[in-house]
């Protein structure tokens, strides 16, 4: 499985720099004017593993492949959107199959470049809290439409189909929600709600996880904490629930120009140890519940991405469906011993191999070998 992340915000707030700082490629157009991005950009990017390059001097493998997350940046959204304004919502389907959302909001001054909440040039007070607000509401205005045409037509079916009714009922109560401003996910459910198939099919986009991306300018990484737009985002953010980053996307568009120790050279400088996407990118795994598991011999040595409680047969599934049928046993290495032991022969000498079996609970880090019927 891939992890999948949308980007969205404001026009103007960073999204296209930070989607071509995360690409390494200059895919994306940037540049000061609202709308920039019309068709929405999408790229795979590697996840950096320090893990998997400790495998890979451990069993010299003929490839490393890592694991991916594939980034789609839509179009600036402002308010309105949802009633024809700027481009509209109609770009917001691209990203209804992502697993999370970036919420990228300009937390930096800068007056040449034009600060957009509604449509056209006229540049606004940098607001993020007001800003992030005004995206959330135009999700919520597409959730509604959305659940709207499925209130409706379960609605009329309901009256000759009783078993219907239950989902109709549900599906009311959460339009109610919404028109109070709440987001799907802070809608309470359980298990064998008749809401659970909607929200399965509709795949709504105020439902699914957000990391707000605090956009600072080069100045303010040294102390983010003193910038009050910052203060302002994240406090907005704990009021959702939700993750934190902050970010200078145009810092990190001069970081993928460079060469690996050149990177850290730079970064180093700026007194940081990893890059601010490598860190978006792991939060993003915290927030979504995923994990790697590693499969490594001399053909390759690969990162697995999993969900955090699944059982060995379900892991095995992500390699290949056949696995997950034909499951046997996981002989199951935890990394570091795979490491103190210098690989599968040391470590089944050491006697820290370990067969497991179906009730197993994959670990992050769990270097594997699933042997199947």
């Amino acid at each position: 499985m891939s992890l999948s992340v949308g980007i969205v915000g404001l026009p103007n707030v960073g999204k296209s720099t930070l989607f071509n700082a995360l690409t390494k490629k200059q895919q994306a157009a940037a540049e000061n004017y609202p709308f920039c991005t019309i068709e929405p950009n999408t790229s795979i990017v590697e996840v950096k593993d320090a893990r998997l390059e400790a495998l890979a001097k451990i069993d010299n493998p003929a490839n490393i492949i890592r694991a991916t997350v594939e980034f789609t940046d839509i179009a600036g959204l402002v308010k309105g959107a949802s009633k024809g304004e700027g481009l509209g919502n109609k770009f917001l389907a691209n990203i209804r199959a992502c697993d999370a959302v970036l919420h990228v909001v300009r937390c930096f001054e800068n007056d040449d470049i034009i600060h957009v909440q509604e449509g056209g040039n006229k540049s606004a007070p940098i607001d993020p809290a007001g800003d992030a607000e005004v995206i959330e509401t135009e999700l919520i205005l597409a959730d509604m439409e959305q659940l709207q045409r499925r209130y409706d037509k379960v609605k009329k079916e309901a009256q000759a189909k009783p078993p219907l009714r239950p989902e109709a009922e549900a599906c009311a109560a959460l339009l109610k929600h919404l028109e109070e401003g709440k987001s799907v996910r802070s809608f309470p459910r359980k298990e064998g709600d008749a809401i659970l198939p909607v929200l399965k099919d509709l795949h709504f986009l105020t439902d699914k996880p957000v990391i707000y991306c605090a956009n600072v300018a080069e100045d303010d990484l040294a102390d983010p904490g003193a910038n009050p737009h910052v203060a302002a985002l994240k406090a907005y953010a704990d009021r959702q629930g939700a993750e934190c980053v902050i970010v200078c996307a145009q810092m990190e568009a001069d970081l993928a120009g460079l060469s690996e120790d050149e990177a850290k050279e730079f970064l180093a400088s700026y007194g940081l140890e990893e890059s601010s996407l490598d860190r978006t990118i792991r939060l993003a795994y915290r927030t979504l519940g995923l994990a790697s598991y590693f499969t490594s011999g001399p053909k390759e040595s690969r990162a697995w991405t999993f969900r955090r409680g699944w059982k060995a047969p379900r892991c095995a599934g992500v390699i290949h469906t056949d696995f997950e049928k034909g499951f046997i046993r996981a002989q199951v290495i935890a990394f570091e011993d795979y490491v103190k032991y210098n690989g599968e022969k040391g470590a089944r000498e050491a006697g820290v191999l370990r067969p497991e079996g179906r009730d197993y609970e994959m670990r992050d880090g769990d270097v594997v070998e699933f042997l199947f019927n």
